[in-house]
């Protein structure tokens, strides 16, 4: 991202409303976590690691990647107040580079819908799971009230179905779970997780 704007956001990105959103991701993704002790997960597009800090305890070992260095900053902090021993942070860009990587679960909330070229990124993403490994989307339902020149309105659930079995993921399931007034470029919105199997 040329100019990244997370950068200049990263110290204030913690607002009330999105560690609310957050809690209420966290709840939804613990359970597709379940017996997932031994496992290794990637949280791309990491931010402030809102979501996956709360997630450590249920994997093996958390790789938060994000390509704000100043994102990344503010995790190293929450690590170590937190004491938490399995969790690293990595400065990448997948959209970039091409990822060396390997885990067994790659968890992306609300990324989706900055990067431009989704199907790019879910070749990368799957290139970088290890076979019968997980990908887990969290992102918002498609908005036609929605329309900005960096980000995507959403996504449909058949057009993101379809590019995820393009890429080769199978077991693919998807379901709005969450709906919210103003959550959404200040536009009410629902937000869908998604789970597919390399």
């Amino acid at each position: 991202m040329e100019d990244n704007v997370f950068e200049q956001i990263a110290k204030r990105y913690d607002t009330e409303e999105r560690m609310a959103l957050a809690k209420v991701i966290v709840k939804e993704v613990r359970p597709a976590l379940n017996n997932s002790k031994s496992k290794s997960l990637i949280d791309y597009g990491s931010g402030t690691g809102l979501i996956s800090l709360e997630l450590f305890d249920l994997v093996d070992s958390v790789l938060l990647v994000d390509s704000s260095q100043q994102m990344l900053d503010v995790v190293k902090g929450k690590i170590s107040r937190k004491g938490i021993t399995n969790s690293k942070v990595l400065h990448s860009d997948f959209t970039q580079e091409t990822s060396k990587l390997k885990a067994d679960i790659i968890f992306m909330s609300l990324v989706l819908l900055h990067i431009p070229d989704t199907k790019k990124i879910l070749q990368q993403l799957f290139n970088t799971l290890n076979n019968d490994g997980k990908l887990i989307i969290i992102d918002f339902d498609k908005n036609d009230d929605i329309t900005h020149p960096k980000v995507h309105n959403g996504f449909s659930h058949e057009e993101l179905r379809n590019e995820l079995s393009e890429v080769g993921f199978t077991s693919i399931e998807m379901k709005t779970f969450y709906h919210r007034e103003r959550i959404f470029m200040n536009k009410d919105a629902s937000m869908f997780i998604s789970s597919s199997t390399k």
